[in-house]
């Protein structure tokens, strides 16, 4: 079931197509989100815990110490 009505936006008038009984996302759309969501935790975990990253923490704290000092 469909319904245009009109919006206002930024001093324009907007017609918006608002489709009615489907405000949610399917059990398809929750799935592919879930592991889409996992999947980028998992490389930004590889990232933050690897030793680039730890040695570059490690060297701006001792250059702020040293600057401090």
């Amino acid at each position: 079931m469909r319904g245009w009505m009109t919006q206002r936006w930024c001093g324009f008038r907007v017609r918006v197509d608002r489709v009615r009984g489907e405000d949610g996302m399917t059990t398809a759309e929750y799935a592919v989100g879930t592991v889409a969501a996992c999947a980028f935790a998992a490389v930004l975990y590889q990232v933050v815990t690897g030793d680039t990253v730890l040695t570059g923490l490690t060297d701006l704290v001792d250059s702020a110490l040293a600057t401090l000092s």
